[in-house]
Order: structure tokens, then C-alpha cells, then sequence
């Protein structure tokens, strides 16, 4: 994907804007805060946040946020922008708690914040953007009994230990799985911190300490989106794979994540909808600013890709 508009780096952080207009012009400018640059998955996040400021006219798009997974990067460069006065923030929450200072500092200072793809609902923010959560875990969890309708064990990972979002969907997951006599691994769920190295490290090591399991289904996709560290874990173990002793149910559905699966990589991939996300923000944010009320909660979607609609999504 192509980075739009200027691009800073520093050890903190990297900026990009779409825009770029000198300040007698008056664009609002909204920034949209991921928990890591480094994570694929927030690129759509950003390429929706820039597609929508570059249509509406009068709002700029300022992507920012830590590189890698810091929750105390991410709070620090909060405070940074409301210093700045900025117009707006959209922030996908590292850590729940951690943020609920840093929110209330925003809104303080009169300044509209949502959160989008994570939340943090004991905080100040106005107003959440993404997906149910839960549901996705459930989702997860369905997609696996169907391809597996006996029970077994399965192996789970997640990002940050104290990420809102993907502690929904760990219980989304494990309680249908649990009721339909699933046993979860020993060690689960291992945490990542959004590093895709480290993900395929963890894949490959909790499944040689619990050999039996019958199933992987982590609730953030971070292992895929190192394809070719991925690869060479599932054909480590392509025998169990093809012979479906190994179920594979993968979270997100980015392009790289559907060509795995369409080259046998796993079998089933249960996505959301991050350019969308990144989109709505902008919307929010604006609606906001102009004194309007919104809905608290804002769904946009899952999708679910198999072998059958691969070629669709890859269109």
C-alpha cells in the first residue's frame, strides 16, 4: 500500500498527513491512533482515514502513534497532540486503563475523542467504532466447531494482556468452544504484543509443548502477517494439516492473510473491517465537532473467507 502524504519519523513515533494544508486554511485536523505503526492491520485504518479527509475537504487525516506495541508510547503521544490542539482523536486503545487519564486530559480541553478497533469503555470517550468484539471471538469459535465438530483441544493467542478488545473476543471464543466441550491448552493464551515474529514464535512452541492439540485459533492475526515465517510453521506440520488432525481458524482477512488461505494455508479466516473504521472516524470526529450527538457503540461488520469466496475478497 502506497503511504500518502508526509511522512516523520522519530524514535517515538511516525506522522503521516493527508492534506497538508497551511493553517490559513482551517482544516480540522483529526488524528487517528493505533497501537503500533508496525501492525499491517491499522495501514487500512489509515488508508480509510485518508480517502475520507481527502473527500470531505475541510478535515485532515493525522496518522501517529508508538511503532511496536507500548502503551506508554501510545498515552505519551496522546498528550503530545492535545499540547498540539489537535481537533480530534480516534484511538485504537492499548490498554484500557492506562488511556482513561490521558482521554479525560483530551476531553478537558474540549477536544472529541473516539475510540476505534479497541475500546476502553470505562473512559470519557464519546463514542466506540469497530467490531463486536465478542461476537468475532464467537465467530471464531463457530467456525471452528464446524469445521471440527468433535471436541478437542485447542491452542489460543492474543496481543496485549490488557488490550479491551481482544479480551472480548478470548471470551467470545472460549465460551463457545468451552460449551461445546473444547479444552483449552496448557499455556493459553500466550500474548505477543502485536509482534509477528514473536507470534510465530509462540505458535511453534505451544504447539510442540501440547503436540495433541487439535486446533489453533489466536484472536488477532500477527503470526500471518509474517507469511513466510507462517508458512514455514504450518509446513512443519502439513502432515497433520492435511490430514485435519491441525485445524486452523485465522483472525483478519488482509490480502496477505486471504492468499494463505488460498494456497492452503489455513482453513477458515474471520475478518473485520479496518478501512471502514478508519473511514467512520473521520464522520464521528466531524459530527462531533459540529455538536452532534452519536450513537456510543458503532458496528461495522465481520466477513468470513474460505476457499470459496477467496478468489471474491483477493478481487
Amino acid at each position: 500500500m502506497r503511504l500518502m502524504g508526509l511522512v516523520l519519523a522519530t524514535a517515538a513515533a511516525v506522522v503521516i498527513t493527508a492534506g497538508g494544508a497551511p493553517a490559513a486554511d482551517k482544516k480540522l485536523r483529526f488524528a487517528l491512533v493505533p497501537k503500533a505503526m508496525n501492525n499491517p492491520y491499522f495501514d487500512l485504518s489509515r488508508d480509510g482515514c485518508m480517502a475520507r479527509a481527502k473527500a470531505l475537504g475541510n478535515v485532515e487525516c493525522v496518522y501517529t502513534g508508538p511503532i511496536e506495541h507500548e502503551p506508554a508510547s501510545q498515552v505519551q503521544i496522546i498528550q503530545d497532540l492535545i499540547t498540539q490542539g489537535i481537533d480530534g482523536l480516534a484511538i485504537s486503545v492499548s490498554d484500557a486503563e492506562a488511556a482513561v487519564g490521558v482521554i479525560k486530559q483530551a476531553r478537558d480541553a474540549g477536544i472529541p475523542v473516539i475510540t476505534f478497533d479497541a475500546d476502553s469503555p470505562k473512559s470519557e470517550r464519546q463514542a466506540y467504532v469497530g467490531t463486536d468484539n465478542k461476537a468475532m471471538g464467537a465467530e471464531l469459535g463457530k467456525q471452528l466447531v464446524k469445521l471440527h465438530p468433535a471436541a478437542g483441544m485447542y491452542i489460543t493467542q492474543s496481543g496485549g494482556p490488557a488490550a479491551e478488545n481482544l479480551n472480548d473476543r478470548l471470551a467470545g471464543l472460549n465460551g463457545v468452544l468451552q460449551a461445546a466441550g473444547w479444552k483449552l491448552a496448557p499455556g493459553s493464551p500466550s500474548f505477543c504484543n502485536d509482534d509477528s515474529a514473536l507470534a510465530n514464535q509462540q505458535l511453534a512452541d505451544m504447539y510442540a509443548a501440547n503436540p495433541d492439540a487439535d486446533a489453533i485459533v489466536p484472536v488477532g492475526g500477527w503470526a500471518l502477517f509474517a507469511p513466510e515465517a507462517y508458512r514455514g510453521f504450518v509446513d512443519a506440520h502439513r502432515k497433520q494439516y492435511d490430514s485435519h488432525k491441525l485445524t486452523l481458524v485465522m483472525p483478519d482477512t488482509l490480502r496477505v492473510e486471504v492468499e494463505l488461505l488460498r494456497d492452503g494455508y489455513a482453513q477458515v479466516l474471520v475478518g473485520q473491517r479496518p478501512y471502514e473504521m478508519g473511514e467512520k472516524a473521520m464522520d464521528m470526529l466531524l459530527a462531533l465537532k459540529k455538536g452532534e450527538k452519536l450513537p456510543t457503540i458503532n458496528y461495522v461488520g465481520l466477513d468470513v473467507v474460505t476457499k470459496d469466496n477467496a478468489a471474491q475478497f483477493l478481487k
